[in-house]
């Protein structure tokens, strides 16, 4: 599935199951809140925080989908077509990035 046919999805699933998108401000609050969610499960899991009993069975996986659901429903909300958005993106930093990351002595 690429971008494009996610919103769709995704579209297509507050149309059937939603009542409507949330606002825009509640959306964005619910975005950072899942972000949270998948910054405490990485903190724990591969920082140095150690990882609670009631966090490790938390999926990772569903916890990046839930920012990604998000995501795709701010974009649909707010008219943006992420699939171009994201290719001239990859395409700027393909062009800006090309020999950066290489020349960087830390990486190495």
């Amino acid at each position: 599935m690429n971008i494009e046919n996610a919103q769709e999805a995704v579209d297509e699933w507050i149309k059937t199951h939603g009542v409507r998108y949330f606002n825009e401000l509640t959306n964005m609050a619910q975005l950072t809140e899942e972000v949270g969610e998948v910054a405490r499960i990485i903190a724990r899991r591969y920082g140095e925080q150690s990882e609670k009993e009631s966090d490790k069975n938390k999926d990772l996986g569903e916890e990046l989908a839930d920012v990604l659901f998000v995501v795709l429903c701010l974009a649909n909300q707010t008219g943006i077509n992420l699939q171009e958005s994201f290719d001239k993106k990859l395409n700027l930093k393909t062009k800006r990035d090309h020999d950066r990351h290489h020349n960087n002595k830390k990486l190495k």
